[in-house]
This record gives C-alpha cells, structure tokens and sequence, in this order.
C-alpha cells in the first residue's frame, strides 16, 4: 500500500508543477497584450509629438498645454518665443507645445 501513496504524492506534485508553467505562460500573455494595448501606442504618440515640436520654425501658429494660441516668433534652443497679441510676447519651453495649427484654424476672426 506504500507504493501506491507515494506514486499518488508524486502524480500530484507533477500536477501542481505543470500548473505553474501554465499560469506563468497566462501572466506573461497577459503583460504582452497590456503592453500591444497600452504602452505601445502611446510610445508612438510620444515620437511623432516629438518630431512635430523639432520641426517647428519661425512663423508657425501653435497651441501650448495651457490652451494659449500664438505665433513663433523666434527660436532660442529649448525656448520659444510665442507672439500671443500685438506688443505681447512670451517664453515657453519647447516640450509645453501641444499641436501646431493649421492655416484654417486661424479663427473667426480670420487674423
């Protein structure tokens, strides 16, 4: 009768041992999809902010994180200098911009 307990024992820690491997193959199916979901396209959001802000010159109508629209009036390395009104110009660094807006989103005023 002792040998058919022990061939029990080790049946079952053979068992416990290949549930192991499988919950080990869910968790990392599991970090390779929140990672195709999530981190992924947000890394390639990242990139083409970037490539948007080092292509940005002289001229260009921008809009900064804080919602304030202007104009690039010069660029100092990290700096930009933004026309916000007639005699008003402001400092802001490169990675506050948001987006850079089109001829047609000038506004209604059409300025």
């Amino acid at each position: 009768m002792n040998v058919f307990f022990v061939a029990e024992v080790t049946a079952a820690q053979r068992q416990s041992a290949g549930s192991g491997w499988q919950m080990l193959a869910i968790y990392a199916l599991l970090f390779a999809g929140m990672w195709f979901l999530l981190v992924a396209p947000q890394r390639k959001k990242q990139k083409s902010q970037l490539k948007m802000i080092e292509e940005l010159k002289s001229g260009d109508r921008v809009v900064t994180t804080s919602g304030i629209v202007g104009t690039i009036a010069n660029v100092k390395g990290q700096m930009f200098i933004l026309k916000i009104a007639d005699d008003t110009k402001i400092e802001i660094f490169r990675s506050y911009i948001q987006a850079k807006l089109d001829k047609a989103d000038k506004g209604e005023k059409g300025e």
